[in-house]
């Protein structure tokens, strides 16, 4: 049984002009110890899913249908009060910007003992602060740093000591938010490979949303595609960069570039995302689409099942079986 199962989740956020659909019927599973990527442009919902799944929306955004299963239990339904109990102790977050995340006008030490405190009564404040340091050193900074506040410390430390403090009352699932926003490739890569140790290590079940492919093909087992609200294509990650079926998928892969490969020009994908006020009929992609035909422009393409391996696709163009 997967520790997160995210069934059509329906997330709008109101605006004077109406609607807007920037979650738009997403189901996805995590299962314990494993890395599920979820990639897409800027503007496709993946923060906004991460929210959801939280339950800390800002004003305006609402859940308006869909399931939220965390251990079996539909959080969707649940109130505040029955969240902050899941909050840091079922699951956590990793916000994009750790600068932002940190407050500026307390030291990093008294940031994460607090959340200790908060979730754990029973907890002294000498005994939250010894579990704070733990945690600096479990993601490789010195305890010291705990005295330190978030401008003392360089953009790779902020974000190590963000992580320490999403860890402090052990979760099962940690979601990360483009972990590496901001930072040079070589701290980036250090993050990235602390991440990857730490779910190896306590068998966390970890989201990491981003746009660079080449992060999810590094540190994840499965990968979501999303695209204007949608999830256009998932499956394991192996099958879909050796395969991918979805126009928008073949797209973001070719828009890399390939070390290994003869050098060409990068191939981009023309045009923008759809404004998800008012969305297009059919399905989402169909403008940008070089191969669009009647039925995209007049359908909504379900996600089907197209191989053996749990490789799912929504396309007119791609046969399979209903998820």
């Amino acid at each position: 049984m997967p520790i997160l199962d995210v069934q059509d989740l329906k997330t709008f956020y109101s605006t004077q002009s109406g609607f807007v659909r920037a979650v738009d019927g997403v189901s996805l599973q995590v299962e314990k110890g494993e890395a599920l990527g979820l990639a897409g442009e800027s503007g496709c919902g993946k923060t906004t899913v991460a929210l959801s799944i939280l339950k800390i929306l800002p004003s305006g955004g609402k859940i308006m249908g869909g399931k939220i299963l965390f251990k079996d239990n539909d959080i969707a339904k649940l109130d505040e009060k029955h969240m902050r109990k899941i909050r840091w102790k079922g699951m956590s977050i990793v916000f994009q910007g750790a600068m932002n995340a940190l407050n500026p006008v307390f030291r990093l030490g008294d940031q994460i003992s607090e959340a200790i405190l908060t979730h754990e009564a029973k907890v002294s404040k000498s005994e939250a602060m010894k579990r704070a340091k733990k945690l600096l050193e479990l993601v490789g900074l010195e305890p010291m740093r705990a005295k330190d506040y978030p401008h003392e410390l360089s953009g790779g430390m902020r974000q190590r000591g963000l992580i320490a403090m999403a860890l402090a009352c052990n979760p099962e699932l940690l979601i990360a938010d483009e972990p590496g926003t901001a930072l040079d490739v070589i701290v980036q890569a250090q993050v990235l490979n602390l991440m990857e140790e730490l779910k190896r290590k306590l068998n966390l079940a970890m989201i990491l949303i981003t746009h660079d492919l080449s992060i999810i093909a590094d540190t994840c087992e499965k990968v979501a595609i999303m695209y204007a609200g949608k999830i256009v294509e998932h499956g394991d990650v192996a099958d879909i960069f050796k395969k991918p079926l979805h126009p928008y998928t073949q797209g973001l892969i070719g828009a890399f570039p390939s070390i290994k490969a003869a050098k060409k020009r990068i191939s981009s994908i023309p045009g923008l995302p759809p404004d998800l006020l008012n969305p297009p009929s059919g399905c989402r992609f169909h403008p940008r689409c070089s191969y669009a035909e009647d039925i995209c422009k007049r359908d909504d393409p379900e996600l089907m099942k197209v191989s053996e391996e749990n490789h799912f696709a929504a396309c007119h163009l791609v046969s399979g079986k209903p998820a």
